[in-house]
């Protein structure tokens, strides 16, 4: 599929979509790799629209409450503080000292304040691997991760505000990365 745009027997039309709008949304993020030093609303946006073209969602923040699956947490559930939750991560990332940092800490945040109706998680572990590739660090793939570790990691961070679980992920995934991936 990735080589070629012939879809795989045994899956969706949509699955293909997914898979093929992540690479155009890596193609993007490698070649505008300046402009993700730092999270905006316009990189953020930018990005989210290949993250979810052809798949049915709305493009924007959203106007609309939104749940997470299992988890009691309840997102912001308006524009105005969407919006205002969105500027304050970009001025956090922006202080924080270190790629690594900013990446986690992008990561996180727009997980946690759900700006979009749909595509969030996909759109921050891009945000994230455009900040790190933005300072020629290796991107993370999370293919190593079992995917209902990462969902107990990110519902701890949701209800418990704890970094802890999701840190050792962003970490063991970076030295995953590291040692698989050539970064030129």
């Amino acid at each position: 599929l990735i080589l070629e745009n012939k879809e795989a027997q045994g899956h969706t039309k949509f699955e293909a979509q997914m898979i093929l709008n992540h690479k155009d949304a890596f193609n993007y993020i490698r070649r505008y790799s300046s402009q993700f030093k730092t999270v905006t609303r316009k990189n953020l946006e930018e990005l989210h629209s290949i993250i979810i073209k052809d798949l049915n969602v709305n493009l924007g923040f959203r106007t609309k409450q939104v749940g997470v699956t299992g988890s009691a947490y309840r997102p912001l559930d308006n524009i105005y503080q969407i919006t205002e939750a969105v500027e304050e991560l970009s001025k956090a990332v922006s202080r924080s000292e270190t790629p690594y940092a900013k990446a986690l800490l992008a990561l996180l945040g727009i997980s946690y304040i759900q700006p979009f109706e749909d595509g969030n998680k996909r759109t921050a572990r891009l945000i994230a691997n455009a900040m790190l590739t933005s300072y020629s660090l290796a991107p993370l793939s999370y293919r190593s991760v079992d995917e209902e570790d990462y969902r107990s990691a990110m519902l701890v961070f949701y209800e418990l505000n704890s970094i802890v679980p999701m840190k050792k992920i962003f970490i063991d995934q970076y030295e995953f990365a590291a040692k698989n991936y050539a970064v030129k």
